[in-house]
C-alpha cells in the first residue's frame, strides 16, 4: 500500500521586486523544519512553521505594509483546501495562497493585475518604489487625509470592532496619529490597531477596506 503524503502549494508575491515566489510544501517536511520561500531578489522571504499543536504559522511579507504579516491557520486547512488566500488585515490584497499548483499560479496571475491596477491609481510606476529604501514615514500629507477618511467612515457605518459586545452602542473610538500610522483605540476595552500610513499604495488599499478589527 503506497501512502499519499499530505502536500500544497504556497506562494507569496515579493514586495521588492513584484516576483510570484511559489513552492510544494509537503507535511513530512514541514514537521521536520521551518520552510522558507526566498525571493531571488534576496529581499524577501515568507517561513512557514509546523506549531506542533495541529497548526501552521505563515510569516508573509506584504506588498501593502512594511512590516510582514503572521497568520495561524490550521492543518486541515493548510493542507486540505484547493484555494485559500490570505489578505492583509489593512486592505483587500491577498499577500499570499495556497492549494493546488494551478489555482495557485491562477490567484498569482489574478492579484498581480489586481495589485499593477491599484499602483496605477496610486501613482506607483514600479515595484522598487513600493517599499523602498529612501521612502520615509508619512511624506504626503494625502495619505493620512485618505487613511483619517476611511477610519471616520467606518466609524459612522459601525464597521469598527473590539472586544466590547457588537450591541453596545456606546462605543467611542479614538484615532492617535503616530510617526508610522493611525492608531485606532476602544476607549472601553482597549482593544487597538495601527493603520500604516508609509506609501500611498498602502493608503488607497485601505480606501477599499470595509471593516476595521481592532485587538
Amino acid at each position: 500500500m503506497v501512502l499519499e503524503t499530505k502536500k500544497t502549494t504556497v506562494a507569496y508575491r515579493c514586495p521588492h521586486c513584484g516576483a510570484g515566489i511559489m513552492s510544494a510544501v509537503d507535511i513530512f517536511a514541514l514537521k521536520a523544519d521551518m520552510i522558507k520561500l526566498k525571493c531571488t531578489c534576496g529581499k524577501s522571504e515568507m517561513s512557514v512553521v509546523d506549531t506542533k499543536d495541529g497548526k501552521v504559522r505563515l510569516t508573509v511579507p506584504c506588498m501593502v505594509c512594511a512590516k510582514p504579516h503572521v497568520f495561524t491557520v490550521s492543518n486541515s486547512l493548510f493542507f486540505g483546501k484547493e484555494l485559500f488566500v490570505l489578505p492583509c488585515p489593512y486592505s483587500d490584497i491577498n499577500i499570499a495562497c495556497m492549494g493546488e499548483t494551478n489555482l495557485v499560479k491562477g490567484e498569482l496571475a489574478r492579484g498581480e493585475l489586481e495589485l499593477l491596477d491599484l499602483m496605477e491609481k496610486s501613482g506607483i510606476k514600479d515595484f522598487d518604489a513600493v517599499h523602498g529604501e529612501d521612502e520615509t514615514t508619512i511624506t504626503d500629507p494625502q495619505i493620512l487625509e485618505i487613511v483619517m477618511f476611511v477610519i471616520n467612515d467606518l466609524d459612522a457605518e459601525g464597521k469598527i470592532y473590539c472586544k466590547c459586545d457588537e450591541n453596545d452602542n456606546g462605543r467611542q473610538y479614538d484615532a492617535e496619529i503616530l510617526d508610522d500610522g493611525v492608531k485606532v483605540t476602544c476607549r472601553k476595552c482597549g482593544a487597538s490597531r495601527l493603520i500604516p500610513t508609509d506609501s500611498n499604495l498602502g493608503a488607497h488599499a485601505f480606501l477599499n477596506s470595509d471593516a476595521l478589527y481592532l485587538e
